[in-house]
Protein backbone atom coordinates (compact mmCIF):
# COMPACT_ATOMS: atom_id res chain seq x y z
CA UNK A 1 0.00 0.00 0.00
CA UNK A 2 2.64 2.21 0.89
CA UNK A 3 4.64 1.65 -2.72
CA UNK A 4 1.39 2.31 -4.21
CA UNK A 5 0.82 6.07 -2.53
CA UNK A 6 4.46 6.52 -3.11
CA UNK A 7 4.09 6.54 -7.06
CA UNK A 8 1.18 8.04 -6.62
CA UNK A 9 2.91 10.96 -5.25
CA UNK A 10 5.65 10.67 -7.85
CA UNK A 11 2.68 10.36 -10.71
CA UNK A 12 0.76 14.01 -9.26
CA UNK A 13 3.81 15.65 -8.91
CA UNK A 14 4.84 14.54 -12.73
CA UNK A 15 1.38 15.31 -13.66
CA UNK A 16 1.68 19.04 -12.22
CA UNK A 17 4.91 19.97 -13.43
CA UNK A 18 4.06 19.35 -17.02
CA UNK A 19 0.58 21.29 -16.42
CA UNK A 20 2.35 23.97 -15.07
CA UNK A 21 4.64 24.01 -18.07
CA UNK A 22 2.25 23.72 -20.49
CA UNK A 23 -0.10 26.66 -18.74
CA UNK A 24 3.21 28.73 -18.90
CA UNK A 25 4.21 27.90 -22.81
CA UNK A 26 0.75 29.06 -24.12
CA UNK A 27 -0.44 31.90 -21.20
CA UNK A 28 -2.97 30.16 -19.49
CA UNK A 29 -2.36 31.11 -15.86
CA UNK A 30 -5.09 28.93 -14.63
CA UNK A 31 -3.51 25.76 -15.87
CA UNK A 32 -0.12 27.41 -14.29
CA UNK A 33 -1.57 27.40 -10.92
CA UNK A 34 -3.37 24.06 -11.58
CA UNK A 35 -0.19 22.37 -12.23
CA UNK A 36 1.34 24.04 -9.29
CA UNK A 37 -1.69 22.89 -6.74
CA UNK A 38 -1.05 19.00 -8.13
CA UNK A 39 2.94 19.39 -7.36
CA UNK A 40 1.85 20.44 -3.63
CA UNK A 41 -0.79 18.00 -3.34
CA UNK A 42 2.07 15.12 -4.56
CA UNK A 43 4.72 16.67 -2.25
CA UNK A 44 2.64 16.63 0.67
CA UNK A 45 1.62 13.28 -0.14
CA UNK A 46 5.56 11.99 -0.39
CA UNK A 47 5.85 13.43 2.65
CA UNK A 48 3.61 11.91 4.66
CA UNK A 49 4.77 8.70 3.08
CA UNK A 50 8.22 9.72 3.94
CA UNK A 51 6.74 10.31 7.73
CA UNK A 52 5.12 7.07 7.76
CA UNK A 53 8.37 5.14 7.14
CA UNK A 54 10.24 6.95 9.40
CA UNK A 55 7.61 5.59 12.24
CA UNK A 56 7.73 2.17 10.91
CA UNK A 57 11.15 1.46 11.75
Amino acid sequence: MAGDQKAKAKKEQAKGKVKEAVGRAVGNERMEAEGRAAQSKGDARQAKEKTKDVFKH
